[in-house]
């Protein structure tokens, strides 16, 4: 009994050190936890052989080992079987849930100017750095860690902590690091380093840099989370500013593979308080439980099982791709989605269509609309202004105008953002640039006017409308375009500008003329006018037509009296 208790209690002590270390998932669709066991009867055997003072192996040592290669030959063994896509197709096809079909622009909100990102990741870092940088000797013991996108207060905004530089750094500095960094997603100029809430200072103590308790997978770990895979380590901040680390819970749903989100576990950077949600009890102010990975690889098996396996390699009918890349946007209520297009095997610059999965329910939604690829659109951009050889940052999609439209910055060598484009999902060739969103957004209505198409005035959010009568009104001669400015009685603070491009009624308008006007909002100096009206111009051939009328009548009524006299 002595030996026994020696044997496997040193074995399980040895294991108990090694989850430490390694931390392995505790349950049987993950190798990891096969790979303890078999750890812990190797180990077994051994210290029972070296226990045993007998020439002969004992028995137990002959079933420790005997458990330890059967496990082995099962770990081998077992994932082809249960989770080779040979015999699941069906299941991995599955995995993402039922696709809708929808539409998009009752999904996905128009967005206004203000909200549309032109900051992507390697810019926040760069912004972030230089902020860093201004506080001395910060920088030195300190580092970013990575950005992640999120919705604070309805705004996005690129946000990273500050983490530990190496192992030294951690030592001298065991009550964490000096707050977190925000970027606005929006407006480069807004750049946040935050180490105060509330006259408090936030500090980072957990966190994947640092070391033994307060590693966050292992703080997580040791506080019960063992149960179940632990991925996608983000910091996000709650309505308050504070900061938490939200790990997403997944398990395997296919054998030992099809990993798939089913919580979600939160962590308070300085105190480490740890709790752990259902998807459906997660607070409101986290946006991601679905890990990018995990979604991306389930739309890909979505449309490449599409008719089995076999189709899949053979000849690959009907067979569905992502694009290259996934992007988050924004839809109704503020929900996230995870964007990517969708295209056929072997499809180059364009899409069948295009996919939002929610980032919280994973809720997909299919739209069937043929347009071009992330990647063409970025190459449109580029070549409008490849004399410049400025790059086009990975785009994200809106709803501009009612229609499907990728929004991407054009930087140039330095990394800076000169100028941003808009190209339209369905045709690619139709795009608007400008050194600023509102330009862009201007010549971009211009050209899908110019196009014929149909552009959702009532769904813009970025117009107003109103009426008065003009009170000034001047014509300037630029670029060999005339644009006139004109200022209006019911707001004469504005100054309204436009070209005949808008309306052919701007060059005939005068002083005095009562017009009626859709203008860009939220533009300062001079305000871009996106339809123009002008009422009195409008009012005038029926004025002419009323005059005709009456002297038609008079006409007719003199005529009668002639003849009744001749009579």
């Amino acid at each position: 009994m002595k030996k026994f208790i020696q044997t496997y209690g040193v074995a399980f002590l040895i294991v108990a050190i090694y989850a430490f270390v390694k931390l392995p998932v505790l349950r049987f669709d993950f190798i990891s936890c096969i790979s303890v066991l078999i750890i812990f009867f190797g180990i077994a055997g051994i210290l029972d052989m070296m226990l045993d003072r007998g020439e002969k192996t004992s028995k137990i040592a002959k079933y420790n080992f005997s458990i330890a290669i059967i496990l082995i030959i099962y770990s081998i063994a077992a994932p082809f079987i249960a989770s080779s896509p040979i015999l699941h197709a069906k299941s991995y096809r599955n995995l993402i849930g039922e696709v809708k079909e929808s539409e998009f622009s009752k999904d996905v909100s128009p967005v206004n100017t203000n909200n549309i990102r032109v900051v992507d990741e390697d810019m926040a870092m760069k912004l972030g750095d230089k902020k860093l940088g201004e506080v001395p000797a910060l920088g030195s013991v300190s580092k970013l860690g990575k950005f992640h996108i999120q919705s604070v207060k309805g705004e996005l905004y690129w946000v990273a902590p500050l983490v530990h530089r190496d192992i030294i750094k951690w030592i001298t500095s065991l009550d964490g690091t000096n707050g977190y960094v925000m970027v606005s997603a929006s407006n480069p100029q807004d750049v946040r380093l935050v180490q105060e809430i509330d006259n408090k200072p936030v500090k980072i103590v957990y966190q994947p840099e640092a070391y033994f308790l307060q590693d966050l997978h292992r703080h997580m770990y040791v506080k019960g989370i063992m149960d179940v895979g632990m991925t996608d380590f983000t910091l996000e901040i709650n309505d308050e500013g504070r900061p938490y680390w939200v790990a997403s819970l997944y398990e395997h749903k296919i054998g030992y593979s099809g990993a798939n989100a089913v919580g979600v576990a939160t962590v308070d950077a300085e105190t480490g308080e740890t709790k752990r949600y259902s998807i459906k009890d997660a607070p409101k102010w986290i946006d991601r439980i679905q890990p990018q990975e995990f979604v991306t690889n389930q739309i890909n098996d979505w449309g490449l099982y599409i008719k089995g396996f076999l189709n899949s390699v053979i000849s690959e009918e009907g067979v569905l791709v992502p694009t290259e890349g996934t992007s988050l946007v924004y839809g109704n209520d503020n929900k996230a989605y995870w964007y990517t297009g969708i295209t056929s095997s072997g499809g180059d610059e364009s899409t069948i269509g295009f996919m939002l999965v929610d980032t919280r329910t994973k809720e997909a939604k299919l739209y069937k609309q043929p347009g071009a690829t992330e990647t063409a659109a970025m190459r449109s951009a580029e070549g409008k202004v490849q004399e410049k050889n400025y790059e086009a940052t990975f785009p994200v999609m809106y709803n501009i105008l009612g229609k499907p439209t990728y929004v991407s910055s054009l930087k140039d060598k330095a990394g800076l953002v000169k100028m941003v484009s808009f190209v339209s999902v369905e045709d690619f060739s139709v795009l608007g640039l400008g050194e600023s969103k509102e330009e862009a957004l201007r010549n971009y209505r211009e050209v899908l006017a110019s196009k014929g198409n149909n552009i959702k005035i009532e769904n813009d959010t970025t117009t107003d409308k109103l009426e008065g009568s003009i009170t000034r009104i001047s014509p300037d001669v630029k670029s060999g375009n005339t644009f006139y400015y004109m200022t209006l009685d019911s707001n004469e603070s504005i100054i309204f500008n436009a070209t005949s491009k808008v309306s052919t009624e701007i060059p005939l308008t005068v002083v005095g003329d009562k017009v009626k006007i859709t203008y860009q909002k939220g533009e300062k100096g001079f305000v871009d006018i996106v339809e123009f009206d002008n009422l009195t111009l409008g009012s005038q051939p029926e004025a002419n037509n009323k005059q005709t009328t009456e002297e038609k009548n008079i006409e007719e009524k003199t005529t009668n009296e002639a003849e009744n006299i001749k009579q």
